[in-house]
């Protein structure tokens, strides 16, 4: 089983590497990169089912760092949503690309960041998850820019320099655990570092220069500008940088060096934690702010993800057990809640060439399944009950409220405050589409109509999911507290 995680990593690295030296039809690429995501999540289905699968060794750096892949729970969590994911996201862009240029060159580069993000949630230590961290900014870089217009080039290279930025900062946290710590970097839960070592102000250092580092994916304040800018990348893109691929990337490492080398027992009511806590908490509040007032519907939902990322990211800086497994719940039902919005703003922009919440007058009526699935969505991601964004927010309040203090207080109130204002930014665009002023005109809305099966399909099997999650997650949230609490 060991040997499956690596054909899990190579076969999309490979399959999208070698694309455009085949001269596929729209139709025989569309099988082939198919066939190649879905043979690495099944792959991923197989490995989950198993369990652990023990380490696989691939090639030494030095005699102690050696890049290595291994499955973990906190790995399993994040390799299970991005293989659920992915299909569906290929599917959806199969029909949103058909009519752009340079398809061959787009799914290339599609396919191999499945790959990467696939070898982030299966690297043994800090070490090989630094290097996919890195190749994925290298592989992703190409599809922020795709249109090849100057607002896609200045995306582009925003997101390329904070990227870097983010990545020296990380670098330098990696030296102190290698100098101070564990030199093979070895993920352990409960960290490798010793409560009482040496250097204390060093770690500590160290540790928020992780934090900033790897947020900068995460898109904490003040390193979150480049994900709106982003948005000028074709929609299967963004929803997968805002989802699944990237900002996941970015709080999966900050949770990697909280718990699985910092460790809780060295950061717990230190003055590093309070300052990556803090942060969070503003960058939660101030992201809903910002979607509240943004009037572009995927700017609106870019700065959504900023707020939502920072829920996780403060239910890894609670540093307990519930605060991880409110921060796992919420890293899996933000994806798939976020990227369904992603999708259908995709869709309306698809098929009505409108981007802004006041274009969207009377619409609803149009696109009925484009419209029920954001509906379902949006109030999912609102904490509406039964749904699975209530679960993870309930989860990581009660997790500040069992931790006590100042700032988890804050934090819970943090939470409210930023639920009030989801609703407000996602309701405005349902009540704009199905709720049209009396005597609205309708120009130009009779040619509109939802998107193709290819689109339509991911709302639908989305759709269903996020009912599933609502109502029967109590397995599932069983398990993310055994993981939390290091016992998978």
């Amino acid at each position: 089983m060991r040997f499956l995680m690596l054909f899990a990593v190579l076969l999309p690295l490979v399959s999208g590497a070698v694309l455009p030296l085949f001269r596929f039809r729209r139709r025989q690429r569309e099988r082939y990169v198919f066939a190649a995501v879905c043979a690495a999540s099944l792959a991923v289905l197989a490995l989950l089912l198993h369990g652990p699968a023990g380490t696989l060794r691939l090639f030494p750096l030095t005699s102690t760092l050696i890049v290595a892949l291994r499955l973990d729970g906190a790995g399993a969590v994040f390799a299970g949503l991005v293989a659920f994911l992915w299909p569906l996201a290929s599917l959806y862009a199969f029909e949103y690309i058909k009519h752009e240029s340079g398809d061959d060159r787009f799914f290339a580069f599609y396919t191999m960041s499945y790959g990467v993000t696939l070898g982030i949630a299966m690297s043994d230590n800090l070490l090989t998850l630094y290097l996919f961290y890195e190749l994925l900014t290298l592989v992703t870089l190409p599809l922020v820019m795709h249109s090849r217009d100057v607002r896609s080039v200045r995306a582009g290279m925003k997101y390329l320099c904070y990227s870097i930025a983010g990545a020296a900062c990380a670098f330098l946290g990696l030296m102190v655990l290698y100098t101070l710590g564990d030199p093979t970097l070895r993920f352990v839960y409960g960290g490798f570092l010793p409560a009482d070592g040496p250097r204390r102000t060093l770690v500590l250092v160290g540790y928020l220069l992780c934090f900033f580092g790897f947020g900068v994916k995460a898109a904490v304040f003040p390193f979150h500008g480049w994900l709106p800018a982003a948005g000028v990348a074709p929609t299967p893109v963004t929803a997968l940088l805002h989802a699944v691929a990237v900002v996941k990337a970015g709080v999966f490492a900050v949770l990697r060096v909280t718990f699985y080398c910092f460790g809780p027992a060295v950061l717990a009511g230190t003055w590093a934690q309070h300052t990556a806590m803090g942060f969070a908490v503003f960058t939660i509040v101030f992201g809903s702010a910002m979607a509240l007032r943004e009037p572009h519907l995927k700017r609106r939902l870019a700065y959504s993800t900023v707020s939502n990322l920072s829920y996780i990211l403060f239910g890894i800086t609670l540093m307990t057990p519930a605060g991880l497994a409110g921060a796992l719940a919420h890293m899996l039902f933000h994806g798939v809640m976020k990227i369904t919005l992603f999708f259908c703003a995709g869709a309306i922009m698809y098929k009505t060439q409108r981007q802004y919440v006041p274009e969207l007058t009377g619409l609803g009526r149009y696109m009925p399944v484009t419209f029920a699935a954001f509906a379902v969505g949006g109030a999912a991601l609102a904490g509406t009950p039964l749904l699975p964004g209530f679960l993870s927010k309930w989860g990581l309040a009660a997790a500040a409220m069992d931790a006590g203090g100042t700032l988890p207080l804050l934090g819970v109130a943090a939470l409210l405050v930023s639920a009030f204002l989801t609703a407000g930014y996602l309701y405005a665009p349902l009540v704009e589409a199905f709720f049209p002023p009396k005597g609205a005109g309708e120009h130009g809305l009779a040619q509109a109509h939802d998107p193709g099966l290819l689109m339509k399909v991911p709302f639908f099997v989305l759709m269903a999911a996020m009912l599933a999650l609502g109502v029967g997650s109590r397995g599932l949230l069983a398990l993310l507290a055994r993981i939390a609490a290091g016992r998978w």
